[in-house]
């Protein structure tokens, strides 16, 4: 979990002024108990993640009220997020309380009763707004009714509560654009008598300690990061005293801790949970000082080494200043400096880094508490996402294809015959119901190359196929696949414009024509489907700065401007933008 800041950190956070590059993020949190104190919790740990968090509670025990209609104030089309935190103990005391007291009949009576109050709850809300909605899932009873029997078969309340949890998934997935917050979660992780104020809970009917408030806003917050588009991308790792215990080029390959027996196994075990963040799509990386033999000879022959070559996307290990090599690093793997976190036991590199590059997120890795490494790296929710696709399990492999490719340019006097010399073929493609979840996270993920990031849940994809027609861009070469790279949505106005409501590409085709090739296509599309012009717009962001010409220089001509959003005109009527003729093959695909 996130380090539990003070009172007085939190108030002197909130007071300082929020810079003018954090976007407003309102949230509403609807709730049958006192939460109040969740408030600055929320937003300080928002503040941290670079949003302008509002926090607003609803009324006292007037949820579905709320959430049907009676605080349009609250619940509206500008609301960023609803979080909704129900006790099972105000909402259904005959399950709370009164459990022995119920047959089988009346228990599941009383679950269909809390279901059809949750469907209600839910589906008022998603008609007045199609923001995320983040439900807090009812805490296992730490003392069930029945005793030690509870869990023997038969009845259980905690078997009920679990049955409860898992059907108010089910409903979130019916509604959209859902998310469960896993209550227990922060209840075990606390304890009891960490997470429970037995007092606040007589006097104020507020069960949650500020301990347990700290938690379960920084759940929130896990998924709010995702949902944002703040998760990182890279873990870069020193190798000394973190990947194995001691110096390598002073205790030789024989010399170093790593195996079946402490300490060698926490090193061990640490290297399982990172490659387990790789199988989710984590880039790995090392920056470390050492020879770059000596350290790919642990890699090459150790017995005990988890993680191998083949895992590591991207290297600088030599004797140069880390801060220095993080910026090479990040060039290399064309990702921004903000994707990163790095793990390295000198306190005196951890501080060098947070001071020079404040973007990277440092995490400082303990020399005489190895075993703390893996909670540290456990602890970590900065790589929470709210989806998983086959491209993030294969993105080490892209990204090391990457490295080729770059390392390849050398050999070629010019950019068009190096381009030619890779023999790109781009498939675009009407996007199918298979490419909703990484169509999903491109707009959640993409920063740099992305015109107006907007982020859409997979729900609201689905929801846009029916109005709008979203294509797929996926590209391979002659290093491999790179997989589904792009995203455009286009909507058909009345007038006879065809609009780019969202422009986005992975960054790991930036500089390749690739952008070109697809805005041609989109092009020709669009002519094709009865368009006059097609507009294009552009949003300004902390992250997409090299894309505000990206119109203006392709041809496009100023058409208005709404705030900070400028859009952009195409006349179709000139013949459209011409492909690019270093590709392979272009193949579009239009079939719905």
């Amino acid at each position: 979990m996130t380090a539990r800041p003070t009172l007085a950190e939190i108030h002197a956070a909130l007071r300082a002024p929020v810079p003018e590059n954090y976007p407003s993020y309102p949230i509403a949190v609807l709730s049958n108990v006192t939460v109040s104190a969740l408030t600055p919790m929320l937003q300080y740990l928002c503040r941290r993640e670079g949003l302008a968090a509002t926090v607003e509670i609803g009324g006292f025990d007037t949820v579905l009220q709320d959430a049907l209609g009676g605080r349009p104030d609250l619940i509206n089309a500008a609301t960023a997020c609803v979080v909704v935190i129900l006790k099972l103990d105000v909402l259904s005391p005959a399950l709370a309380e009164g459990f022995t007291a119920l047959s089988p009949d009346q228990v599941g009576d009383e679950v269909q009763t809390v279901l059809d109050y949750l469907e209600r709850l839910l589906r008022g809300l998603r008609e007045r707004s199609g923001a995320p909605i983040l439900l807090h899932g009812f805490e296992t009873p730490l003392y069930p009714l029945y005793g030690a029997l509870d869990a023997q078969g038969g009845l259980s309340q905690a078997d009920t509560v679990a049955e409860l949890n898992r059907l108010a998934k089910q409903l979130l997935l019916q509604v959209g654009n859902g998310f469960f917050v896993d209550a227990d979660l922060c209840l075990r992780r606390l304890g009891a008598d960490r997470f429970y104020d037995s007092r606040t809970w007589q006097l104020a009917r507020a069960p949650y300690s500020r301990e347990a408030c700290h938690d379960l806003a920084a759940e929130q917050v896990r998924l709010i990061r995702a949902l944002c588009g703040k998760a990182r991308k890279c873990l870069v790792l020193d190798c000394d005293n973190v990947l194995w215990g001691g110096v390598i080029g002073e205790d030789g390959l024989d010399g170093i801790k790593l195996g079946q027996s402490h300490p060698g196994s926490c090193y061990r075990d640490f290297q399982r949970r990172v490659l387990s963040l790789s199988q989710r799509g984590v880039i790995l990386a090392l920056v470390s000082k050492n020879n770059e033999a000596d350290v790919w000879e642990v890699f090459d022959k150790h017995p005990d080494m988890v993680l191998k070559r083949e895992h590591i996307s991207g290297w600088r290990i030599d004797w140069a200043n880390k801060a220095d090599n993080l910026r090479a690093l990040a060039a290399q793997l064309n990702i921004g400096l903000d994707s990163l976190v790095f793990i390295d036991d000198s306190p005196f590199e951890v501080e060098l880094v947070r001071a020079e590059l404040p973007m990277v997120a440092v995490l400082a890795a303990s020399v005489e508490a190895p075993a703390g490494n893996l909670d540290l790296l456990a602890r970590c929710s900065l790589f929470d996402t709210v989806s998983l696709s086959e491209e993030d399990r294969r993105r080490g492999a892209l990204y090391r294809a990457d490295s080729e490719r770059v390392s390849s340019r050398t050999a070629f006097a010019d950019l068009d015959t190096y381009l030619r010399s890779l023999e790109m073929r781009l498939d675009i493609a009407r996007a199918q119901s298979f490419d909703v979840p990484r169509l999903s996270q491109l707009t959640q993920r993409t920063n740099q190359f992305n015109l107006t990031t907007r982020r859409y849940s997979e729900d609201d994809i689905r929801a846009l196929a029916a109005t709008a027609t979203i294509f797929s861009l996926s590209v391979a070469d002659r290093f491999g696949e790179m997989g589904l790279v792009g995203c455009a949505i286009v909507r058909m106005e009345d007038n006879g414009d065809a609009v780019l409501d969202t422009l986005l590409m992975s960054c790991r085709v930036l500089g390749r024509q690739v952008e070109d090739a697809f805005l041609a296509v989109l092009a020709e599309q669009a002519k094709a489907a009865g368009a006059k012009r097609l507009i294009g717009a552009y949003r300004p962001t902390a992250k997409n700065g090299q894309v505000a010409n990206f119109y203006a220089d392709r041809g496009f001509s100023p058409l208005d401007q709404d705030g900070d959003e400028r859009r952009f005109a195409l006349d179709l009527a000139d013949g459209g933008l011409s492909r690019p003729s270093v590709f392979a093959a272009i193949e579009v695909r239009t079939a719905p």
